[in-house]
């Protein structure tokens, strides 16, 4: 009995895990993208055009869950963004209502090259992992992800 109950005392370090790796990668990814002389973007703002050149002219409320920033946080970036000249905003020709958010040609040159330090980033991260590790990495952290949403609705709703 006694066992059992140091057993579910262990405590798991994948959260902080995590949160050390995105710091950390977020500082060298940081340190990239001035070498390759971009240094204008936040990295929410780089998650806010990383989500639109997967799918590019989406409303706002559908950015919102691919990228997991909250309304507020979003809104502020892209108005940022939209300052910068990388996107822009226009109404939806199928709901008057609904605002779509569109890269811009001065964002679709910045494309190629954060693709490239992204590519570069994964080597880093992957160094020595197989493919099969790689993958079966990956759809755990998409389980994880989608847990969090979960319990984020469910918090949300209460």
């Amino acid at each position: 009995m006694e066992r059992k109950s140091q057993e579910k005392k262990i405590l798991r370090e994948g959260s902080f895990l995590i949160a050390q790796i995105f710091q950390i990668s977020g500082r060298i990814f940081a340190r990239r993208m001035k070498a390759a002389g971009i240094e204008d973007l936040t990295p929410e703002q780089g998650r806010i055009l990383f989500a639109l050149w997967k799918k590019d002219g989406i409303p706002i409320q559908d950015l919102t869950g691919r990228t997991s920033l909250q309304k507020s946080t979003l809104t502020a970036a892209l108005d940022r963004l939209e300052n910068s000249g990388h996107v822009i905003r226009e109404p939806s020709t199928q709901d008057r209502r609904q605002i779509l958010i569109r890269t811009t040609e001065k964002d679709k040159k910045l494309q190629d090259n954060c693709a490239q330090l992204s590519v570069e980033m994964a080597e880093l991260c992957y160094k020595g992992f197989s493919k099969k590790e790689i993958d079966t990495f990956e759809q755990a952290l998409k389980r994880i992800l989608a847990n969090l949403k979960e319990s984020e609705k469910q918090i949300g709703s209460r």
